[in-house]
């Protein structure tokens, strides 16, 4: 596979980065003032379409809303491995004391466990499954890596929601990623109903770039993946890009679909009040060319298990074959 290279900032694997080092395109918080500002860089950096993996259609329909869902891209078989190691890991005491799993503000149940493409055999092996790893590849027209890698469990009754944001802009301002050359993909392990706080975005958000206000403190991602206060558009953001988007869309589907959305998409959930849990798997690939600087901001990277910086390696996708224990 060939692929393209953009205009963008390119840093050597094994060379350190200060921020003076490298220009800030879309600087956020510190002092700035709440606006929109328009996406510097492409979304789809695929060089043909002859060699798509999946629809052209579908990728152009990724490239101009800004997301995808996929469904039936993993059999029920190995749906049933993924919910198997989603439970394992859910019931080991060790896991649960580790700082690399947060749990729900209140009720204390566990919201999402980190860095599972290393600490787990399986995980690891499904990042590199070439239904995901090829796929992102091919759309952002790099070799990549893993940026950040958990399970989610929202689960039924008490799950909480989670604000609207991009992505990018917390990786950006908080991890140092230079540039809008990364994407999402959730692997779904169970049933996403309407009404059991499922992934939300607004289409076309993510040509925009919403800065936001106020600096986060030292060490706010302790606080930050259980409640967002920092990182969060204005309100009058939100209403420019639901306006301009026309509409918000639900990522509803059944357990083995896989929903990708760009770093920079508009999204947020609900809370899950329901007796149906929503659990999924979530990778974030990264081209290699985009790795990590330092962050743009004046607090220190946050932790590896976070995000992804000592230990970068590029994905070889592969076809992998997933066996219940």
């Amino acid at each position: 596979m060939k692929f393209i290279e953009a205009e963008i900032f390119t840093m050597s694997v094994n060379n350190k980065q200060t921020p003076n080092q490298v220009k800030d395109f879309y600087p956020s918080r510190g002092g700035k003032t709440a606006q929109l500002i328009q996406r510097q860089d492409p979304v789809l950096y695929a060089a043909t379409a002859s060699n798509s993996p999946i629809d052209y259609k579908l990728v152009k329909q990724y490239e101009q809303q800004g997301f995808l869902v996929l469904d039936d891209v993993f059999t029920e078989k190995e749906v049933c491995c993924f919910q198997q190691e989603l439970d394992s890991m859910r019931h080991d005491d060790r896991r649960k004391a580790s700082e690399q799993t947060i749990t729900e503000p209140g009720s204390g149940d566990i919201r999402s466990i980190f860095n599972v493409h290393q600490n787990s055999a399986m995980f690891k092996k499904l990042a590199s499954d070439v239904r995901l790893a090829g796929l992102a590849q091919y759309l952002l027209g790099d070799e990549v890596y893993i940026h950040q890698s958990r399970v989610n469990y929202k689960p039924e009754f008490r799950g909480k929601g989670f604000y609207w944001h991009s992505d990018f802009e917390t990786w950006h301002v908080e991890d140092g990623m230079p540039r809008m050359r990364a994407l999402s993909m959730s692997i779904t392990l169970t049933e996403n109903y309407q009404h059991n706080g499922p992934l939300m975005m607004i289409p076309d958000s993510h040509k925009d770039y919403a800065v936001c206000e106020g600096d986060a403190p030292a060490e706010h991602y302790k606080s930050s993946l259980k409640k967002q206060e920092y990182g969060i558009p204005s309100d009058s953001s939100l209403q420019q890009m639901v306006e301009k988007g026309e509409r918000i869309v639900t990522a509803t589907g059944k357990p083995g679909s896989v929903i990708i959305f760009d770093c920079n998409v508009m999204h947020g959930s609900n809370s899950n009040i329901t007796p149906y849990p929503r659990s999924n798997i979530f990778f974030v690939y990264n081209a290699v060319s985009n790795r990590v600087a330092e962050p743009f901001s004046t607090n220190p990277p946050r932790p590896e298990y976070i995000c992804t910086r000592k230990h970068i390696q590029a994905i070889a996708p592969q076809t992998v074959q997933f066996i219940l224990d």
